[in-house]
């Protein structure tokens, strides 16, 4: 199973942060945080890398019901999302699959919830 789902866009890298970051809250999703992999990579091991920002989304009912069902699941939380620039000059957004993420915990309440999650961040992927 995979365990992303991806998309490229038509839109520049920033767009597309934006974008995917709209869409999400939609959904009811937050932006907890939002890594930058190019800054961070230059800034501690200067290194030059392509544009690729980790976007850390929370849906805090689905996050509430996760912890509810199982109490460890917050190793497996936010859902993360990647908006990265690639060869050839187009950018694409991939969101976690939940429920290829939740194979390993063994609960059928969570194999429920991740489904649910699962939808909605494909159908936010789908908008972008």
């Amino acid at each position: 199973m995979q365990y992303y789902f991806e998309k490229i866009t038509n839109y520049d890298f920033d767009t597309s942060v934006q974008r995917i970051s709209e869409e999400l809250k939609k959904e009811g999703f937050g932006i907890l945080a939002e890594i930058n992999m190019k800054k961070t990579l230059k800034e501690k091991i200067n290194i030059d890398f392509k544009e690729y920002k980790i976007l850390e989304a929370c849906n805090p009912p689905f996050a509430y019901r996760s912890l509810m069902a199982e109490d460890n699941i917050g190793i497996m939380l936010p859902c993360n999302i990647v908006v990265k620039e690639n060869d050839g000059n187009y950018v694409t957004v991939s969101v976690v699959n939940p429920v290829s993420a939740m194979q390993g915990v063994n609960n059928n309440e969570m194999d429920e919830i991740a489904s649910e999650i699962q939808g909605k961040l494909k159908i936010a992927l789908s908008r972008v």
